[in-house]
């Protein structure tokens, strides 16, 4: 099995970083087109890039504000029961920990390693709004 982990600061507290990553509304701000649904656990995501990539997802773990995890139930044969996770711990100053993981991948193939890059750029736009308020559209979202 192959994963995809990233470890980061955002200068902003726990629970404005869990509020971005682990609601419809948040995730609409870096990773998503549009999505709706519930975060509870048990709840479904709609995370709809296009609609070649119209996924959902269950909410298998939602603590917050220090942990938020989706299985991807409905998306890209390489990413159905991929585990996308988020833990943040409290750091100085009011910042966040944040600790990514998508697990569960098959094998480390070019869709693994597309995705490997992707998360990285699509944190990226996640850091940026919380610490500078700067808000990319999501079809210039991996240009930047």
């Amino acid at each position: 099995m192959a994963d995809v982990i990233h470890e980061f600061t955002v200068n902003a507290q726990p629970p404005r970083v869990f509020e971005a990553l682990a609601t419809a509304n948040g995730m609409e701000k870096w990773w998503t087109k549009q999505s709706t649904g519930e975060n509870r656990e048990g709840g479904i995501i709609r995370l709809y890039f296009s609609p070649e990539f119209d996924w959902e997802a269950k909410v298998t773990c939602n603590k917050p504000p220090f942990a938020f995890e989706l299985q991807l139930t409905r998306a890209h044969p390489d990413w159905i029961g991929t585990v996308v996770r988020c833990e943040l711990a409290s750091e100085a100053k009011g910042a966040t920990r944040v600790t990514f993981y998508h697990t569960g991948w098959r094998e480390m193939n070019e869709h693994w390693r597309v995705s490997c890059f992707c998360w990285a750029m699509y944190l990226r736009i996640l850091r940026r709004n919380l610490e500078y308020g700067e808000f990319v559209p999501y079809e210039k979202r991996l240009e930047v």
